[in-house]
């Protein structure tokens, strides 16, 4: 799926610290790599950085990534580079080394793109729902069916997201949109930006 995803122009995969995270911190616990070490003291500031942004608009937490997570980011992946030439290739920190490497672009994406989220975490908690409808959306009809499908669940969570009433931002912007709403306005009738009836 990530592959398919990768081949489409319009969807950019963002990489999860978290993910990569977990790699590096079992072998800080075991004590058996310096560079493991040196890497979750580095990520920890890159994650007080999200701690600062958190709730901000996607531009202000672009500039302030840029500024202040940007050169953390560009030093781990320095220590890695040089620290793959020292280790057996075989070895664990040489395996979560190369999963870092080979993933920069997306784990970069974060830093340049103020809507995208540091690690996954958030999203997994949201899907977790979804394994409930699993064996239906076997029966979506299509593959563009279930393109739709996943879509409106994405919409409806991200309602979740920002404490707006699932039904109510749907049944208004369908309204809306049927009312002839401008498509170059289409922003405007996102969840982040529906204010009626908000959630307490």
């Amino acid at each position: 799926a990530q592959a398919k995803a990768g081949r489409d122009e319009q969807i950019k995969l963002a990489g999860c610290w978290a993910h990569l995270r977990r790699k590096f911190y079992d072998l800080h616990v075991t004590g058996v790599s310096q560079a493991a070490t040196d890497t979750v003291i580095a990520m920890t500031k890159l994650w007080k950085i999200e701690d600062e942004v958190r709730g901000k608009n996607a531009e202000s937490r672009a500039v302030q990534r840029l500024e202040k997570s940007a050169t953390i980011v560009a030093s781990l992946f320095d220590l890695w580079e040089k620290e793959l030439g020292k280790v057996s290739g075989k070895s664990k920190t040489a395996e979560a080394i190369r999963y870092a490497l080979t993933r920069r672009e997306a784990l970069e994406r974060f830093l340049t793109d103020g809507r995208v989220e540091i690690d996954s975490n958030i999203v997994e908690r949201a899907i977790r729902p979804q394994t409930i409808t699993r064996k239906n959306s076997l029966f979506a009809g299509s593959e563009g069916g279930g393109r739709t499908w996943a879509t409106l669940a994405t919409l409806l969570q991200t309602c979740k997201m920002n404490s707006v009433d699932p039904l109510d931002w749907l049944s208004q912007t369908l309204n809306r949109i049927a009312q002839g709403w401008p498509v170059t306005e289409i922003e405007t009738l996102m969840p982040w930006n529906f204010k009626s009836n908000a959630i307490g």
